[in-house]
């Protein structure tokens, strides 16, 4: 078993790969270089990236990547199959409560909040258009994008099947981990689930476990990444029917699904619809298992969950 540890997308990253020998090894030392390929295209808070390009010339054709183009269609496919809960054009609302830097570059005591008004086109994602022959993507004036975790999941996908060339492998992107097997070959990867950060007791605790030999899991929730402005508190997990941060009674929701970034779609809809509606939605799924922590302590899971708890 190898792996690495790096940092990329403002979140700590890392990489296993189930396999001995000097060509794992390298391509292992890869997979730092690849994410930070990754983020200079699709990081909405770099602006030379591809991405804050497109945002910048919106009403325009622009042609992009191949990755970005991906990206952009996994992203709305996700808006599709989550009737517009989970969407990759709330920047807008984000940079309106202060989310304009990284989460770890923010000062708490000097948040630049803009003035707000609730987006009048919750479904600008809809009128997205795309040419396939060009690869050119125009958005609507007044439509930015974030790709945000649907990136990381992507990245975390598309890195795990490379290095299952080798054996089986396990990326972990700040949360958003993908499993992927080898052809002749399955590992049992133990995924620890940690506790709500402003719950835990100790630094790392966690509150289950459960073991993988392939697909996707990831935790959203209101515990982490939030601020103050002036007497309340304000998170990144925004729902676009209203354009202000989700107010609902789950803290954090861990899902586990086929793929990253399925499971990172299912973590965002439990905390907008909150817990008996977002419970409801992920076991309407048929594949996936989850595990949310609600405001009040209470701690409930889908029936098929097969994580340990601890």
């Amino acid at each position: 078993m190898q792996q690495i540890a790096f940092r990329a997308m403002g979140c700590q990253m890392r990489a296993v790969v189930d396999a001995p020998g000097d060509a794992a090894t390298d391509l292992l030392r890869n997979v730092p270089v690849w994410f930070a390929a990754w983020e200079g295209q699709l990081s909405r808070f770099r602006p030379d990236s591809e991405l804050s390009r497109l945002n910048a010339r919106t009403g325009q054709w622009v042609e992009v990547s191949p990755t970005l183009w991906e990206v952009l269609h996994v992203a709305l496919d996700a808006a599709r199959r989550t009737e517009g809960l989970v969407v990759p054009t709330v920047l807008g609302a984000m940079q309106s409560i202060g989310y304009a830097l990284p989460f770890e570059a923010m000062s708490r005591d000097d948040i630049v909040v803009l003035t707000y008004a609730p987006p009048s086109n919750p479904d600008g994602w809809r009128r997205i258009q795309a040419d396939p022959t060009r690869h050119a993507v125009r958005l609507p004036h007044g439509v930015l994008l974030d790709l945000g975790g649907v990136a990381k999941g992507w990245c975390a996908e598309q890195a795990a099947r490379r290095l299952a060339a080798y054996g089986p492998a396990l990326v972990d992107a700040g949360g958003d981990i993908a499993i992927v097997s080898a052809a002749d070959r399955a590992t049992d990867f133990p995924i620890g689930i940690a506790a709500p950060a402003n719950a835990a007791t100790t630094p790392d605790a966690l509150l289950g476990v459960i073991s993988l030999q392939a697909g996707g899991v990831a935790t959203s929730g209101r515990d982490y990444r939030r601020w103050r402005i002036g007497d309340r508190w304000v998170h990144h997990l925004i729902d676009p029917r209203t354009g202000q941060p989700a107010q609902t009674d789950v803290l954090t929701a861990t899902v586990i699904a086929p793929t990253a970034v399925q499971a990172e779609t299912a973590a965002k809809v439990a905390v907008i619809l909150g817990s008996e509606a977002g419970l409801a939605w992920i076991e309407k799924q048929g594949n996936m298992m989850a595990l949310l922590v609600c405001e009040d302590g209470r701690i409930i899971s889908t029936p098929n969950s097969a994580v340990q708890m601890v």
